[in-house]
C-alpha cells in the first residue's frame, strides 16, 4: 500500500532569482516613480529613467551566480522610435562579454512591446550589465517592464 497525504500549504519557489536579496543593483536615472525594483519581477510595474538618453543597469551579485536564463520585457505605449540595447556579463577579475546587442522598433500602434528571452550555460558570474538607448535618433527616456534572471 502506498503511502500519501494530500498537502494544501506548499509555498511556491519562483523560478526567478530574487535580485534584490542576491545583488546590488547600480542604475545611472531613476524616475523616484518607477524604481528599479518594479522591473525585478513580472507584476507589470516598470523601471523608468529619470532623464533622456543612454542608460546602464548593473547587477553585481554578491556571490557568484549560475546563470541559465535572461528575460526582459520592453514597453513603449506613447511613441514611436528604435531601441538598442545589449546585454553582458563579467566573472570577477574578468573583463565584460558581450552577449548580444540588438535593435527594435516601437512602431504604435501595433508593436507596442519587445520580449527578448534568451537561455544561456553562464558560470560564476560576477556583473550582469544592461545598456539601453531608447532611441537610436532622438532624445527619449529608457525604461524596463522586467529583468529577470534564472
Amino acid at each position: 500500500m502506498i503511502r500519501k497525504a494530500i498537502i494544501k500549504d506548499v509555498p511556491k519557489v519562483s523560478e526567478w532569482m530574487d535580485l534584490a536579496t542576491l545583488a546590488r543593483l547600480e542604475i545611472t536615472s531613476e524616475d523616484p516613480e518607477h524604481p528599479i525594483e518594479f522591473a525585478l519581477n513580472a507584476d507589470n510595474k516598470f523601471w523608468r529613467a529619470a532623464e533622456d538618453g543612454e542608460q546602464t543597469i548593473r547587477v553585481l551579485f554578491d556571490a557568484p551566480q549560475n546563470i541559465s536564463r535572461i528575460s526582459l520585457l520592453f514597453e513603449e505605449n506613447t511613441v514611436s522610435r528604435t531601441q538598442q540595447f545589449s546585454l553582458s556579463w563579467q566573472r570577477a577579475g574578468e573583463a565584460a562579454v558581450e552577449l548580444v546587442r540588438q535593435q527594435f522598433n516601437f512602431s504604435l500602434p501595433g508593436t507596442t512591446q519587445e520580449h527578448e528571452d534568451y537561455k544561456f550555460s553562464l558560470e560564476q558570474v560576477s556583473v550582469l550589465k544592461v545598456v539601453i538607448i531608447p532611441d537610436v535618433s532622438k532624445p527619449a527616456r529608457a525604461s524596463l517592464t522586467h529583468l529577470l534572471v534564472k
